[in-house]
């Protein structure tokens, strides 16, 4: 009798913690890289500005203006992924972000890149699933409209 009720709860509980695990580290990720580019709340270092502008060097972007960008990104983002709210934009911001630092900063990382889009794609693909802000608010909303 138990197995025939935990076999049905699993299934319909295992989609929404698994993303909830790809949402949760792959913000980690970005997040405290983020960290180490400020101090303070958000008062970028003198040494994320010389990142951007001598290892970074992104073509057709100020450096300046890609250390704002990036790093305020690498806040927001995980921030949102956590609480479950944007999913969809902030993994493929996030995404595109990844894209970015393969193609212009470190190609030789494909592994970590990789790593990082498998956990990224799901969460475009399918949202945060049952356990996030965005089902609260968007799944009541979609009900509301029916």
């Amino acid at each position: 009798m138990r197995g025939s009720i935990l076999a049905p709860t699993l299934r319909t509980a295992m989609p929404s913690a698994l993303l909830l695990v790809a949402r949760v580290g792959i913000a980690s990720v970005f997040f405290l890289s983020g960290r180490t580019k400020v101090t303070g709340l958000l008062t970028l270092k003198p040494s994320t500005f010389q990142l951007f502008q001598y290892e970074y060097a992104l073509p057709l972007v100020p450096s300046d203006l890609a250390a704002h960008l990036a790093t305020y990104a690498e806040h927001l983002f995980p921030i949102l992924l956590v609480l479950g709210l944007l999913t969809r934009p902030a993994a493929a911001a996030l995404l595109a972000m990844t894209a970015v630092i393969e193609i212009f900063v470190y190609p030789d990382a494909w592994p970590t890149h990789l790593t990082w889009a498998g956990l990224l794609l799901p969460l475009v693909v399918y949202g945060a699933g049952r356990w996030s802000l965005d089902q609260l608010y968007f799944g009541r909303l979609r009900t509301a409209r029916h």
